[in-house]
């Protein structure tokens, strides 16, 4: 699991030291005018608030930092992701089954239930993967390459299908 979080987190530094600041935090593609830097600031706040909220075993995902720089420099998006995979290689094997309760707001106010620390992750692996898909959007609005056939794809996702949506 980690070495799959890892190498996802990865794609991100990659598409990062591939462009500029101002590609990274423009917001000029409708029809949600979000850059590719307020993505990836929101994809690793959530694994920041994870991570912070171990200590105590509540994890409130409403509480993110939302760095303003981390969404507009590619370098700090880059220590941030950097930051990121530190944290999650210091867990433990024994860490993942560890009780959590995660908070959040649901659209009706805030809700908190009971996970592991290896669903949490789980989850905030697949929000990553479901941002990339929105970032490569993005991407191909401002006619950047995408850093690599995957980005943005679910493992799940058959091969074929994903060729085929590309043709279409």
């Amino acid at each position: 699991m980690i070495k799959a979080i890892e190498k996802n987190l990865d794609r991100g530094i990659k598409l990062l030291e591939s462009i500029t600041d101002e590609q990274y935090s423009d917001k000029s593609v409708a029809p949600y005018y979000s850059s590719i830097g307020g993505h990836m600031r929101h994809i690793l706040d959530v694994f920041d608030c994870i991570f912070d909220g171990l200590p105590e075993e509540r994890v409130n995902l409403v509480a993110r930092k939302r760095n303003p720089l981390a969404e507009t420099k590619t370098s700090e998006g880059i220590a941030y992701f950097e930051k990121t995979k530190e944290r999650l290689l210091e867990l433990a094997d024994s860490d993942f089954n560890k009780i959590i309760t995660v908070s959040d707001d649901l659209g009706l106010g805030e809700v908190s239930v009971n996970y592991t620390l290896a669903s949490a992750l789980i989850q905030a692996h697949s929000h990553a993967i479901h941002h990339y898909a929105s970032i490569g959007y993005i991407i191909s609005q401002l006619n950047i390459e995408l850093p690599d056939e995957d980005f943005g794809f679910n493992p799940s996702t058959p091969k074929e299908k994903q060729m085929v949506g590309a043709k279409n």
